[in-house]
């Protein structure tokens, strides 16, 4: 039987979620594979737990072979499910990679492309995919707001480049929330974006593949609060979702095509899940999550089994992927 070690905690915001969609997936496990946890704690110490569950017991150790114990355990493929910075940006992929052993989902490239909105955006543009107005700050650059307001309009958004699940995210409805909203997204990041806000429906898309991927039924997000922001996603969970959602033939294939070419543009591998805008029949790619989530409410795999992939088949697909990824890889090297 293969073992597979799931990785999961990290440093980021995003912990708790990570931890969530680790037990979802744990519970889930294919039978012909053997999961061991790998909990890492918010300060970057690693474990061996028994579950994603009980974290309390198990040794902590470093992954730096210089520090501590050198604990050797057999692992065939390694699954990480760590969201946001140190986990989804191609860190831990990077230390995979030099490792030199398999693991699922994209790889390094991939993994940061779809971590940093402002290079996923331009990575969006030279594909053709169309974008909504944006624009990148960084803290160490002198900020104009009024040139901000003469570009935009309200409401606009800004967010951290560098962050999932809606952290650090602010709605401006009133130019004198501006200074507020930039000072919250620079608390989290030293680059930000500010994106021109749109009315438009929330459509989200699942992809899973390699060279050739495949996407899902799209699903519709309706926000309970002002945008589906962290609290609504995780917290108070008051959000409505169509699934699958109503749509045209034609708005429905584009918006797979539109799924599919994003999944290429960021060179992503394994999985993900793509992010639009549906403004009546014009489409705007809003992003891509190389490592979305995976708790019991969480789009990316409802819409696979939506699309007849049920959770432990799909588990069992990104196993398969993975290694396949890592064969062809150690051909092509």
């Amino acid at each position: 039987m293969k073992r597979v070690g799931l990785i999961f905690g990290g440093k980021s915001s995003e912990h708790e979620v990570s931890i969530v969609s680790a037990t979802s997936v744990f519970k889930n496990f294919p039978e012909e594979y053997e999961p061991v946890p790998i909990f890492i704690t918010k300060e970057g110490r690693w474990k061996f737990v028994k579950s994603p569950w009980e974290l309390e017991n198990g040794k902590e150790f470093s992954f730096l072979p210089w520090q501590g114990e050198n604990l050797s355990v057999e692992i065939d493929i390694y699954f990480p499910l760590l969201h946001g910075p140190y986990g989804e940006d191609g860190t831990i992929q990077g230390l995979l990679e030099l490792a030199g052993v398999p693991y699922v989902g994209s790889g390094v490239v991939g993994s940061a492309l779809g971590m940093d909105k402002a290079f996923m955006k331009m990575a969006f543009e030279k594909e053709g995919l169309p974008v909504v107005k944006y624009r990148v700050l960084r803290k160490w650059e002198r900020i104009n707001m009024e040139d901000i307001k003469r570009e935009f309009n309200l409401p606009l958004f800004v967010k951290p480049a560098n962050l999932g699940s809606s952290v650090g995210i602010s709605k401006v409805k009133d130019w004198n929330q501006l200074g507020d909203a930039l000072k919250r997204a620079f608390s989290h990041d030293y680059k930000i974006l500010v994106e021109q806000g749109i009315k438009a429906r929330e459509i989200e898309c699942s992809v899973l593949g390699n060279e050739d991927p495949q996407a899902s039924l799209p699903g519709e997000v309706i926000p309970y609060r002002e945008f589906y922001d962290y609290e609504d996603k995780y917290i108070k969970g008051k959000t409505r979702f169509k699934i699958p959602v109503k749509l045209s033939k034609e708005v429905e294939e584009k918006i797979k095509n539109f799924a599919i070419r994003a999944f290429k543009a960021v060179e992503a591998w394994g999985f993900a899940r793509v992010d639009f805008f549906l403004q009546e029949n014009s489409i705007f790619v809003n992003e891509i999550n190389t490592i979305p989530g995976f708790t019991e409410i969480s789009m990316f795999p409802k819409l696979w089994e939506a699309s007849g992939v049920p959770f432990k088949e799909l588990i069992r697909r990104l196993i398969k992927l993975g290694f396949e990824r890592w064969e062809k890889w150690k051909k092509a090297g």
